[in-house]
């Protein structure tokens, strides 16, 4: 993987990848950045995006039109997984594909550390898969899926009880850990060059093309969720601070599904950096907010308590 701190720093062209890896501000881990700015600075995204994007964008609207000619109901998803899977394995470079695999593992524990840390616990659905063939198990699909069934199930539950996620002085973290996924172990075929953003902006029209309506508008509005998954994580943290880290919202206002290429590239960031900072307060690397509220709280009590 390419060390970003050997990129000499000359400050009359000063190395904006160098800027961007050594910037601490928000919570990545070094590994995750240095696969993310590889892609982002690769050949395949400067040269291909630009050519990419416009006419992928193009195809949305001509299968938009497309699908009012064709059945409701017309979808071939087993087809959609099995075609993802083979260009993954062929065409996506290393570190889109590890980025991509590792986004499962990381949403499927960010929504088990919400429904364990909730008043009532919620049973989630993890999706874990250990290599790209296991794309064709509709994983795509499931992945929107569990996300929209979470938040009903969760929401349904804090209803039935009167309940509302609040402050948890101890929060589990146990559900958290670094995916069992190495990325020395991505497809690294003569082909394997497409990046993350490219490889995104094509993946959509198919997606779009093979999914019912009903699944790929769910799948594009899936992502202004970030925006409902992180306040509930920061409701649970007493951390809204680390709201500011997101840019897939407001949730109640959908948006074109024009640009949901772009704005799944968002969702996968900022996954990572809520997965990190979870990682981070777990670890005590980062102070634990809803702590220290708690033993302000247990402190002020005890003063009360002596004037009694």
């Amino acid at each position: 993987m390419t060390d970003f701190r050997d990129i000499p720093h000359d400050e009359r062209d000063p190395s904006p990848w160098l800027a961007l890896y050594l910037d601490d501000s928000t919570p990545v881990p070094d590994h995750v950045k240095a696969a993310w700015l590889k892609d982002s600075s690769s050949r395949s995204r400067q040269f291909l995006l630009p050519f990419l994007r416009p006419l992928a964008r193009t195809s949305i609207i001509l299968i938009q039109i497309l699908k009012v000619l064709l059945p409701k109901t017309w979808a071939h998803s087993k087809l959609l997984h099995r075609t993802l899977a083979f260009s993954m394995n062929r065409f996506v470079s290393p570190e889109a594909n590890w980025l991509i695999m590792r986004h499962f593992h990381l949403g499927s524990q960010i929504l088990a550390f919400i429904g364990g840390n909730a008043p009532t616990k919620v049973a989630t659905n993890p999706l874990e898969p250990e290599s790209i063939d296991d794309i064709k198990d509709e994983l795509f699909l499931k992945h929107d899926l569990n996300l929209f069934n979470f938040v009903i199930r969760l929401n349904k539950t804090l209803r039935a009880h009167g309940q509302h996620i609040g402050p948890v002085p101890e929060p589990d973290f146990a559900m958290l850990r670094e995916p069992p996924l190495r990325l020395e172990d991505m497809p690294r075929g003569a082909f394997n060059i497409l990046d993350l953003q490219s490889a995104i902006e094509v993946y959509t029209p198919v997606y779009q093309l093979l999914l019912t309506d009903n699944d790929f508008w769910r799948a594009s509005n899936s992502l202004q969720l970030d925006e409902t998954v992180a306040i509930y994580a920061a409701k649970i943290l007493s951390s809204p601070e680390h709201l500011v880290m997101l840019n897939n919202k407001h949730p109640l206002v959908p948006l074109s599904t024009l640009r949901a290429g772009h704005r799944l590239v968002l969702h996968g960031l900022s996954t990572e950096m809520l997965h990190c900072l979870l990682i981070r307060m777990a670890t005590g690397e980062t102070p634990l907010p809803s702590r220290e509220m708690a033993k302000v709280k247990q402190a002020a009590e005890r003063v009360m308590e002596h004037r009694d």
